[in-house]
């Protein structure tokens, strides 16, 4: 029997275990384990969630029980200090020694301190393992005994960095970020994209502050700040440092292994060091004079070195490592494939950016069009898995390549069309190298029946998670083309569609965001079931946003849109686009008081622009007191029903849609639904209302009104189809009321009435079944719940304005009343507009 002796059980040492059990006999050789830390190997991808959840079991790849069952000796706690390669042998700290066939390094890294006077001062920490998480803790609960508002700083803006930002925030400390170049994440993102995910940080309450040096760490025996030049200084009580990674390879340079010169054990294709018998495979390895800190090119390490063991000799590293990557920092989405940037004579770049939403979409094309070369996507990934098989397989650019990015925004799919048609062997999975076809083959011969099973049999999403949205379509579409059902659920919080989770909550008499957890869920959430369990709360109970503001999407959060220089939008409702000229007066004045830009919008409504937070309240109060509530311009819900003049002054006009558009418009105000509404009311088949745009519409036609539904405006628009002919206005109402309960308890999250019926089996026909005929016995359930929704409308800004406590949301900073000097405007034709990008 043979013996492997594998120094370090990080994640790359686990995966080494993991595969070589896979891959060999138990009896051929014997796998001895050491891990410096007191516990088996655990998952510092997610490191961050420790501070969520305290659990250190939770993010651990594997018990010590597995060691175990698998004949693994796994020894924790033990530093190894020597190796005497010659006679194959190794030393521990308690003075013991074994010997060893083949010996894998997998030692991976250290964070790197940078030599700043000061840096060995109380409240100074490396952001590493659990124990260092731990400490973190526990010195700020410390703090906060002591200071209630204490601030703490993170060196470095990279993905640790941003991911020890998000601790900070956890804690309940305020958080700065410094960061020594002129950018975020400086190795993945461009300027304008870090621009974009700066706004976002600090829209969460994160302090950005680049291109600073650090020259010292003030403070006596405990830090009381950090200092950048003679009068640039930061006052915070606690440090953490995240400036990057130094490989761990100090038992490679004793024992006269080839080293790089910056450090890093030199390894060959082979993952093979200068020393025949011994790997290095991780963060420790020095592969191609680069050192590789994602865990994907770890794995892959692992895997290589496993098969050498085993004589499989053809398997080698290749000479080009995919440092693509996407991950979720603070709920934001970030990832970068390919060649993220390049000048233009290697090729060009085609990109979306909108800052209002926090979006930035970059990809980078041959000068031909044909190619993708890379990109960077932050805020919206959702096509990050496409793109990156596209950029992996040389997959062909549509000839409108800018649909990647642009095509799908705000309607769902993909402008590449289903991840079916990608190749059996695009890699799907980088992290666990599992292909297309390891996935669809598992379930088409029978070894799998579910994504679960998909899961345990490939390993594929385990890893960093990237590749999941990819794996799930994958595992759906496999099974709908074996005739089994598939179910969608909301995400990995709740195995429920939102369907069976609207019943659930309904039946059970939920009422909160954490019984739902408790009682039908597990975890901590997502910003996925957030914003949906909010509609769902919404169209059980009416809840407004303001109930459990922490669950909302930003704009419903703020009760405004934020627009893109961080100024807020205020649209009050104005039914069927009718208005006095006295609260057109009231609108002018708030308007000049507070200098707002002022729009007509689409939708018979005007919108004032360019409102600061602070002024909010105050800007809601004098339009509430002149007759005025929110138009809820913001919030997944009705916005409009528009309307012609119709019979009251039109001389075509069949019946008075001014009137009926009013009464829609005030019996579903405030209403929330999966995706937002609009209607309109035309007054004759001139269609002045564009009613067949809209999610409902009715038209005067003879003999009373014709009824349309499923209709949307947008990227994909959509006409909506017939739904009841020449019915009056009372069965309008009775049919919509049917119609929009049913769609709100039915639909997926964010999908629109126009995609909703597409899927409904038997499409309108069915829809009319239902509506019109009862089919479902539910039409008197249905009148009812919506009934209940409209007698408890209540207005979402009156509340802030009576509430003290929900008023305190509405302030730029938490503790002071001063307002963002970061505002600037400038004149566009007699009024103002937000200061032009200048990058």
């Amino acid at each position: 029997m043979k013996t492997i002796i594998v120094v370090g059980n990080g994640m790359v040492g686990y995966k080494f275990c993991e595969k070589f059990v896979s891959k060999s006999s138990s009896d051929e050789y014997k796998l001895i384990v050491f891990g410096e830390e007191p516990r088996p190997a655990y998952d510092r991808v997610h490191l961050s969630e420790y501070f969520e959840n305290q659990d250190a079991n939770a993010l651990e790849l594997a018990p010590t029980s597995w060691y175990k069952e698998n004949n693994i000796e796994l020894i924790t706690g033990q530093r190894v200090t020597d190796i005497k390669k010659e006679n194959k042998e190794i030393h521990t700290a308690s003075g013991k020694s074994y010997t060893y066939d083949y010996l894998i390094l997998a030692t991976g890294s250290v964070p790197f301190v940078p030599p700043v006077s000061g840096v060995e001062k109380e409240g100074v920490f490396v952001y590493r393992t659990i124990e260092d998480l731990g400490e973190m803790m526990a010195y700020a609960s410390q703090i906060k005994a002591i200071k209630p508002n204490g601030k703490a700083a993170i060196l470095g803006g990279g993905l640790l960095g941003l991911e020890a930002g998000k601790a900070v925030l956890d804690m309940g400390l305020e958080a700065h970020v410094v960061e020594f170049a002129p950018k975020l994440m400086p190795r993945q993102l461009d300027t304008r994209s870090s621009n974009v995910l700066q706004l976002k940080l600090e829209d969460m309450g994160i302090q950005v502050h680049l291109s600073k040096a650090t020259n010292k760490i003030l403070g006596d025996k405990v830090i009381e700040g950090m200092e950048f030049g003679e009068d640039d200084r930061l006052d915070v009580d606690m440090l953490i440092i995240s400036a990057g990674i130094r490989p761990r390879d100090e038992l490679g340079k004793t024992c006269g292994l080839e080293m790089g010169t910056r450090g890093g054990i030199i390894v060959d294709n082979r993952m093979r060091t200068s020393a025949k018998d011994i790997f290095a495979i991780g963060e420790v390895a020095l592969y191609n004079q680069m050192i590789y800190g994602l865990v994907a090119p770890g794995y892959e390490m692992a895997d290589v070195a496993v098969n050498q063991i085993l004589g499989n000799q053809e398997v080698i590293m290749p000479a080009d490592i995919d440092m693509s990557t996407k991950l979720k920092l603070m709920g934001v989405d970030v990832a970068s494939f390919g060649v993220p940037y390049m000048p233009a004579e290697k090729g060009l770049s085609i990109i979306f950016e909108n800052k209002t939403k926090y979006l930035y979409k970059r990809i980078n094309v041959s000068h031909d069009g044909k190619t993708l070369l890379g990109g960077i996507l932050v805020g919206d990934a959702a096509d990050y898995n496409i793109l990156h098989q596209m950029y992996l397989n040389g997959i062909a650019l549509p000839d409108n390549a800018e649909e990647l990015i642009v095509g799908a925004r705000g309607e769902g799919g993909s402008a590449f069309g289903s991840a079916m048609d990608l190749p059996d062997t695009a890699q799907i999975c980088s992290c666990e190298s599992v292909s297309k076809e390891n996935i669809c083959s598992s379930l088409l011969d029978g070894k799998s029946n579910s994504l679960k099973d998909v899961i345990n049999c490939t390993k594929a999403t385990t890893g960093c998670g990237g590749c999941k949205p990819m794996v799930v379509e994958l595992v759906n579409e496999t099974l709908k083309s074996m005739g089994k059902e598939v179910k969608d659920v909301i995400c990995e919080h709740f195995e429920y569609t939102r369907q069976e989770l609207y019943g659930i909550i309904k039946v059970k008499g939920i009422t909160s965001y954490d019984e739902a957890l408790d009682k039908c869920g597990h975890g901590d959430g997502c910003e996925v079931c957030k914003p949906a369990l909010a509609s769902i709360f919404a169209t059980i109970y009416n809840h407004t946003a303001n109930k459990e503001d922490v669950i909302q999407d930003s704009n419903d959060r703020f009760l405004a849109n934020i627009q893109r220089n961080g100024s807020y939008s205020v649209v009050p409702r104005i039914p069927g686009g009718e208005i006095t000229p006295d609260k057109l007066i009231v609108l002018g004045d708030v308007a000049k008081q507070y200098g707002l830009y002022t729009k007509i919008t689409g939708g018979q409504r005007i919108d004032l622009f360019g409102a600061e937070l602070n002024d909010l309240p105050a800007i809601w109060k004098k339009l509430i007191d002149a007759g005025f509530e929110s138009g809820h311009a913001y919030g997944k819900s009705l916005r409009t029903v528009k309307s012609c003049v119709g019979s009251t002054w039109c001389r075509f006009g069949m019946d008075e849609s001014v009137s009926f558009a009013i009464a829609l418009e005030e019996r579903y105000k405030g209403i929330r639904s999966p995706h937002k509404l609009k209607g309109g009311v035309s007054g004759c088949i001139r269609e002045c209302a564009e009613a067949r745009g809209k999610d409902f519409g009715v038209i005067a036609v003879e003999g009373g009104w014709n009824l349309y539904v499923c209709g949307n405006g947008g990227a994909t628009p959509k006409h909506a189809q017939l739904l009841a002919e020449q019915i009056d206005n009372e069965t309008v109402i009775k049919y919509l009321d049917r119609f929009l309960m049913y769609y709100i308890r039915t639909a997926a999250p964010l999908m629109r009435t126009a995609a909703w019926l597409e899927k409904l089996e038997g499409g309108m026909e069915q829809l009319k079944k239902i509506v019109i005929e009862d089919s479902l016995n539910i039409a008197e359930e249905l009148e009812t719940d919506m009934q209940g929704l409209v007698e408890k409308y209540e207005c979402e800004w009156k509340q802030a304005v009576e509430n003290e406590e929900i008023g305190r949301r509405f302030k730029h900073f938490v503790n002071t009343d001063e307002r963002d000097d970061n505002l600037v405007f400038v004149p566009m034709r007699e009024q103002k507009m937000p200061e032009p990008w200048t990058n």
